[in-house]
């Protein structure tokens, strides 16, 4: 086990202090929390590593998170976490434990061996770390996400807020990017919101070219959306990086932090940092009263 790290100011514990009030479960006897602080202290929390939060610049999480209406009472889903980066921020933040859609513990049928060992990998490094006591994602529910298998272990209608961070290109694999709102839109309650940030392509990119290149536009992730029941309730620039021309070699996994071609043109991509990123939230309509409307 890791010791774990010391507080070393009064600054931190404060942060501290604000992060493991949001954590109390629902009903305790706690003061209410402003949500914009309570975000902030996690995202300042000094447990997160310096590698972690070099990557601030480029996601910006508080200003996500706050965009998104997040805040510690609700019940969050987040799809496809990978390694943790967002959870890390999101696990202490939340009163309900985050319930963390990973990948499926069994891979679909016609999945290829390279796709199925890499699932199986990333969601067991991210359980060893749920089940660390001492880390940031200690305590994190673990579900099952594969919208090629019309696989998402989350009750319907049980969650508050669905989140998805550069995800959807990912679904266009097996067609089954249509498929996956569906079935956010079946676990979010009737109000429930439905937060995207995902890598943007230039207005036009045809399917194929999105496919290979991890970058989508953001008319066809709206569209999916919309197909799916929700409606886009707002769109922000939070995640824009006009240094970005979107025209790479190896597509999105050019830049940082995948920097897929090495060495090659190094000083040149991390220059450009992180990918231009669509940020959008929807929501699942309230259902109707019985006013006979």
């Amino acid at each position: 086990m890791q010791t774990p790290i010391l507080l070393r100011t009064a600054t931190a514990a404060a942060l501290l202090a604000i992060v493991a009030g949001c954590g109390q479960p629902a009903g305790s006897a706690t003061q209410p929390v402003d949500a914009s602080a309570a975000i902030d202290a996690a995202v300042a929390n000094p447990q997160r590593s310096d590698a972690e939060r070099d990557r601030d610049r480029y996601r910006h999480p508080a200003e996500t998170l706050a965009f998104f209406g997040v805040t510690p009472a609700m019940q969050v889903v987040e799809i496809w976490p990978g390694g943790g980066w967002y959870s890390r921020v999101l696990a202490p933040l939340l009163q309900s434990p985050l319930i963390a859609a990973h990948f499926p513990a069994t891979a679909a049928p016609d999945a290829s061996e390279r796709r199925t060992a890499y699932f199986a990998r990333s969601r067991a490094a991210y359980a060893e770390q749920s089940a660390a006591p001492d880390s940031l994602l200690a305590g994190v529910s673990l579900a099952e996400f594969d919208p090629s298998q019309g696989l998402l272990s989350v009750a319907p209608g049980s969650a508050d807020a669905l989140l998805t961070f550069r995800n959807v290109h990912n679904w266009l694999v097996g067609d089954a990017e249509q498929r996956a709102f569906e079935l956010f839109y079946t676990a979010l309650r009737p109000g429930g919101l439905l937060g995207v940030v995902e890598h943007r392509a230039a207005a036009g990119t045809s399917r194929e070219a999105m496919a290979s290149s991890g970058y989508m536009t953001e008319a066809y992730v709206i569209e999916l959306a919309e197909a799916a029941g929700f409606v886009l309730e707002a769109r922000s620039e939070i995640n824009a990086n006009p240094l970005d021309g979107r025209d790479h070699p190896a597509g999105v996994w050019t830049l940082p932090p995948s920097m897929r071609l090495g060495e090659q043109q190094r000083d040149q991509y991390l220059a450009i940092g992180e990918s231009d990123r669509m940020t959008l939230r929807f929501r699942k309509p309230a259902a109707l009263d019985d006013g006979g409307y």
